[in-house]
């Protein structure tokens, strides 16, 4: 067995190596995502046979010996475990990881459509810096992401508390708040498009219209673009977001409540005593997870306004398609990206830095 694991590891290494010469452009290697998967799982079975074969060597007799085949027994379950999660675990490899190093390996290249050029180092990055598209679109970003918060966090976490109050129509109030997410995206985005066009054929010209009203111009007024992109991310999203609450509320014991209620607690002592630290850790996780999808929305605004008025609502996501798909400049599309997932990372160390898990009932 101490001969197979060596073997075993030597391949590992090799694939490894050779994976790694062919994504850094070095060696003209084909597949070089394949064989850097493979070689990390070559190295890992080395490692697993060769801690194997030490402890049967090394076993000898007594409760030693027991305790080192209890070791072996539980590697041979754990091994189990992985086996099981390989076909995930490769997919996961060859359609995310290769994909990120393949994209963070382009950055640092000059591209002619995908083949690389060039070796230029931080270059692409310094020429984002200065482009005229890349700090408006990180200050929207931003602006997406706080506006968001400001008017989507709390949309689900009320209706949810709302609907777990119901006595009668439960079932209707539930389907209903999900059929929004049922509606196709880009219909979605094109339906709210023609609710608040400038024409007066749009929606909320013809209310105003009916009311006597001027009508007005929306999506073309920079101080509450963003917004309103955001109010129909909202009306769309906040479904299944409101059944996620509802299965936290649901899970918690009625026995507190019941008791609150002996105690002579008002729903909204309820509300701050029971139901907020109960769903405290779903609502944290759940908040990290909109800021992420939020900062890298794309076609909200690529449909409604295109990233206008004036850059007003381009996103750094837009950005990236501009790039890749109007230019074909894929070298800085993928540096563009590179630093979004840097922001994005930097945002999540932070965030689980400053919130702490609460310890629910």
């Amino acid at each position: 067995m101490r001969a197979l694991s060596w073997m075993v590891l030597g391949l590992g290494g090799l694939c490894l190596l050779l994976g790694i010469l062919a994504l850094a452009g070095i060696a003209p290697v084909l597949y070089g995502g394949w064989l850097l998967t493979a070689g990390i799982a070559g190295l890992f079975a080395g490692w697993y046979l060769s801690l194997s074969a030490g402890m049967l060597e090394s076993a000898g007799g007594g409760e030693q010996a027991r305790l080192r085949l209890r070791r072996l027994s539980r590697l041979k379950y754990d091994l189990g475990a992985w086996f099981i999660m390989a076909p995930c675990a490769i997919l996961f490899l060859f359609f995310i990881y290769d994909p990120l190093i393949e994209s963070v390996r382009l950055s640092f290249f000059e591209t002619k459509g995908m083949t690389t050029v060039r070796f230029v180092g931080f270059q692409n990055y310094r020429r984002m810096l200065i482009h005229p598209d890349f700090w408006p679109s990180v200050r929207n970003s931003f602006m997406y992401t706080f506006w968001s918060l400001a008017i989507g966090f709390m949309v689900p976490i009320v209706m949810s508390v709302i609907v777990n109050e119901m006595i009668i129509g439960k079932n209707l109030a539930r389907t209903a708040i999900y059929l929004p997410v049922i509606v196709p995206g880009l219909a979605t985005v094109v339906l709210w498009r023609f609710i608040f066009s400038a024409e007066a054929s749009g929606g909320m010209n013809m209310l105003l219209a009916a009311l006597g009203l001027p009508r007005t111009t929306y999506l073309s007024n920079p101080s509450i673009v963003i917004p309103i992109i955001v109010l129909t991310m909202t009306w769309r999203n906040a479904g299944s977001t409101t059944l996620i609450y509802l299965a936290g509320l649901q899970s918690i014991d009625p026995q507190h409540y019941e008791a609150a209620i002996i105690d002579g607690a008002g729903v909204w002592r309820r509300l701050i005593h029971i139901t907020i630290p109960n769903i405290y850790n779903l609502a944290r996780t759940l908040l990290i997870l909109q800021i992420i999808a939020v900062f890298q929305i794309i076609y909200e605004p690529l449909v409604m306004t295109n990233g206008g008025p004036n850059n007003a609502s381009v996103s750094m996501m837009q950005v990236v398609y501009r790039y890749a798909f109007e230019r074909f400049d894929y070298s800085h599309a993928t540096a563009m990206s590179v630093i979004i997932a840097v922001i994005l990372l930097a945002l999540t160390l932070v965030y689980n830095r400053i919130g702490k898990p609460s310890e629910a009932y």
